[in-house]
């Protein structure tokens, strides 16, 4: 069963709670407007505020997800999808140490579940990732978010150097245009996105135009939503000279709208990930 509001994952889980401010795309932060209301660690939010670590209860909830997997796969024909963390930050240098040293064990023991860690700090992911890494955690994907082309520069290059399974960007809130390179590498999935919400910037279409086309170029899959422009959201059918991974492709139809859903897959001699947008 599918517990996320958010498209593209099915899980969320939440390790701990509180952030930081590290760029325009945290201006409007969901997590921070809910904690504001719910008071999770008392309201407060920022680089000082105290990170609270979730109850214990909340920690078996992935392994309930982990058991149910199967199931899971049999009915929607691919891997459940963790977003890791909403509401927090995994690579948030102000939260305990330890409770990483828990964290990736439990990834690692949940191996039926894909698990996608999403962040904006990847300057400090190689230096927190646990010790057996090694190539990447087979059901790990690692993304950054990069609202413009100034943070997709700053961000893909620590990114690209980081062994992992899947690399993704997530260019939500779209807040500027965003180009991805001519050569060299490219993420292996993209999620476009404008802003949603109360105060939301604009998006410009030609940004959404321009990003289709680099994707459908350069063989990455997309997923894009919340345009707020007026556009209608859009799957896409992504070539890719390299190999592709070994398990099936697949798109699906969610509530009358088409949306790309990668059924998370590896390869030894590629990352590549296929989505065709083709309407059930």
């Amino acid at each position: 069963m599918k517990n996320a509001k958010i498209e593209w994952t099915d899980h969320t889980f939440n390790p701990w709670i509180d952030c930081q401010h590290v760029s325009p795309g945290c201006d409007h932060c969901y997590a921070e407007a809910q904690n504001a209301f719910r008071k999770w660690n008392g309201g407060t939010w920022g680089p000082h505020a105290p990170r609270k670590q979730t109850s214990e209860e909340n920690w078996k909830n992935p392994i309930k997800w982990n058991a149910g997997a199967r199931a899971f796969k049999r009915e929607h024909g691919r891997r459940p999808r963790v977003f890791c963390a909403s509401l927090a930050g995994v690579f948030d240098k102000q939260a305990e140490s330890t409770w990483r040293h828990d964290l990736f064990p439990l990834i690692r023991e949940c191996r039926r579940l894909d698990w996608l860690l999403l962040t904006k700090r990847p300057q400090d992911i190689a230096r927190m990732l646990p010790a057996d890494w090694g190539g990447g955690y087979r059901n790990v994907w690692l993304g950054v978010t990069a609202e413009n082309q100034t943070y997709f520069d700053q961000r893909w290059k620590h990114l690209q150097n980081i062994p992992a399974i899947i690399k993704f960007i997530s260019y939500e809130p779209a807040l500027g245009p965003l180009r991805l390179p001519k050569d060299g590498p490219v993420p292996d999935w993209l999620i476009s996105g404008g802003e949603s919400g109360g105060g939301a910037r604009p998006l410009n279409p030609q940004w959404v135009r321009d990003i289709i086309k680099d994707c459908q170029n350069r063989g990455v899959a997309l997923l894009r939503h919340y345009t707020n422009s007026g556009e209608p959201t859009t799957v896409i059918r992504s070539s890719c000279s390299r190999a592709w991974p070994s398990k099936r492709r697949s798109a699906r139809t969610h509530l009358g709208r088409e949306e790309a859903w990668l059924t998370g897959s590896w390869s030894a001699s590629s990352r590549c990930v296929y989505v065709e947008g083709k309407a059930s």
